[in-house]
């Protein structure tokens, strides 16, 4: 077994590491470690990086079981509370990997030290405030040292972001185009989504003030509009279900994918729903959401729940095994309306840790688009994600073409 070492050593030769995983014990860390010793490369330089020496060893035990090479995994120290340790963990790889959320309160000082040294960034992070506050004070200076940010590198927000570009690409160019997506899922989401859900309920003032002073800075495209409005709910003939809005971060990032790529064509709209086949079960989730919301606002209340159901455990692997996830998406333009759909299988852990694991691969070894500063992945990794998500069993695919 090797030695516990301090982030940054060892870099005689440029950086030491392809990538660094940091919150390598959290439950989705340890399982985007599992799939990063099944599926890295042989030559893939990586590392774990997290406050315990002691969990990361007996993490690298597990890795072991899986694949002997990892019983040299070089184990690196940093602490979220400590930014000389961000630092050198950031200056040690060419990409470096978080799950230690919520991002808005531990996310900081990782994207800072990214930003100044130049490497690649990925995240779980589905906060809106986060990514906001992350391109105010750290885009410029990404794009300076030729950092990519890359935000929600798991089911927030790959299967919406990915799966609209897959979309477009079915339809004309040129042409105004109309998306919306439909998700379902049966599932267990992770206790760090719902930590970050109910700090964002918490926190509207900051969100809010936080959006507006990205529009505030944020260039728009010049001659092109693509808007992500948030929509009614209403019955959706396309899938013969209730369509609810969701106000996640996921339509920020298509928006966002499609102001910066042309093919989006020269007026983009995108809606997000969730789709509920029942209405009683639809008028149960609205009430779910506003109590969840309402407790929210009570710090007992939210405490007791972040506890309850908090980060750093989750299923056993036969629940997860049962978990399944499908967006469908229906776009129209140029006379054409196309039918496409993603799906997998659990979305809040094992496809969340494989995303985010194929992210990381495809930021460190693909030949992708010349991009810097806060980026989405279509943005940053486009087809060469979407070419790796389909090899890695995530399915994309052409349900129905009509003329319209």
């Amino acid at each position: 077994m090797g030695e516990t070492v301090p982030a940054g050593s060892g870099r005689a030769n440029g950086r030491a590491y392809d990538i660094v995983l940091f919150g390598a014990t959290s439950f989705v860390g340890e399982l985007t470690a599992e799939y990063l010793a099944r599926h890295a490369p042989l030559d893939c330089r990586w590392a774990l990086a997290g406050r315990s020496n002691a969990k990361l060893e007996k993490l690298r035990e597990r890795l072991t079981a899986i694949d002997p090479a990892c019983a040299t995994l070089p184990l690196l120290r940093a602490d979220v509370s400590d930014s000389g340790s961000l630092r050198e963990l950031a200056g040690s790889t060419r990409v470096l990997a978080t799950t230690v959320g919520p991002y808005v309160w531990y996310g900081e000082g990782v994207v800072a030290a990214c930003a100044e040294a130049g490497t690649d960034y990925a995240d779980l992070s589905g906060e809106s405030e986060f990514a906001d506050r992350m391109y105010v004070e750290y885009d410029a200076r990404a794009r300076e040292t030729g950092a990519r940010i890359v935000h929600a590198c798991g089911f927030d927000s790959i299967p919406h972001d990915l799966g609209v570009y897959y979309t477009v690409q079915q339809l004309p160019e040129d042409v105004a185009l109309r998306i919306d997506g439909f998700v379902r899922a049966g599932a267990m989401f992770s206790g760090g989504t719902l930590a970050s859900a109910l700090n964002a309920f918490a926190r509207g003032p900051q969100i809010l003030r936080a959006a507006k002073e990205r529009r505030q800075q944020e260039p728009q495209p010049v001659g092109r509009r693509a808007r992500a409005p948030f929509a009614a709910p209403r019955r959706s003939r396309e899938t013969g279900t209730w369509a609810l809005p969701l106000s996640t971060l996921d339509p920020q990032v298509v928006a966002r994918s499609a102001a910066a790529l042309e093919r989006y064509g020269p007026d983009f709209r995108y809606r997000h729903y969730a789709s509920v086949k029942w209405l009683p079960v639809a008028g149960a989730s609205v009430a779910a959401v506003g109590a969840l919301f309402a407790l929210a606002q009570i710090p007992a209340a939210r405490s007791w729940l972040t506890g309850r159901y908090g980060a750093g455990a989750g299923p056993d692997a036969e629940r997860r095994d049962r978990s399944w996830f499908s967006v469908r998406f229906v776009g129209e333009g140029g006379g054409r309306r196309v039918f496409t759909e993603v799906s997998g299988g659990d979305p809040g852990y094992d496809e969340t840790a494989k995303m985010l694991a194929e992210s990381v691969l495809c930021l460190a070894f693909d030949d992708l688009p010349k991009t810097s500063g806060q980026v989405t992945t279509v943005e940053a990794m486009g087809d060469a994600l979407l070419e790796r998500l389909q090899g890695a069993g995530i399915r994309f695919r052409v349900a129905d073409v009509r003329q319209v």
